[in-house]
């Protein structure tokens, strides 16, 4: 009998978090369906989507994908989701300055409890809507970048 190797030679967790109603959701789906997702309902706890990615050296990594609910009120379950994780996309509206304000707590939560050598990402989602509504410049959001490694 045959033993099935899997698909992939490395499995990596995960997570996107950041406030309700930034794109995380329409990020999840971009990297794992390879679509657009124009409407979508608030994320009640935990999404999941996985995507695997063919390295240069002929290896191909599972990413194991966990979008997080932004909500506050369910802050104590997606916390659980952070353990574990080897990446994050810090993920902020850059036409609403209250989600770019709230990112050191969001930015604390995952460094307390994801991998210690987690790779974060910051990323400014909506960067399609008019220039005339954007509330974060991309020099305040480099310099917090720059400012938290």
């Amino acid at each position: 009998m045959e033993s099935s190797r899997p698909s992939w030679d490395y499995i990596l967790k995960f997570i996107i978090i950041g406030d309700a109603s930034v794109g995380k959701s329409s990020l999840l789906v971009r990297l794992t369906d390879d679509k657009f997702l124009v409407d979508s309902s608030a994320t009640i706890g935990i999404e999941f989507g996985s995507h695997v990615v063919a390295l240069d050296s002929g290896e191909r990594l599972k990413l194991q994908v966990w979008d997080t609910a932004g909500s506050e009120q369910f802050r104590s379950i997606t916390r659980s989701y952070y353990k574990g994780a080897a990446g994050c996309l810090l993920v902020y509206d850059i036409t609403e300055e209250d989600t770019f304000e709230h990112l050191p707590t969001w930015l604390h939560d995952v460094r307390e409890q994801a991998e210690d050598n987690a790779v974060i990402a910051l990323v400014g989602n909506m960067c399609d809507r008019p220039t005339s509504q954007r509330a974060v410049t991309t020099e305040r959001a480099q310099a917090f970048a720059e400012e938290n490694q």
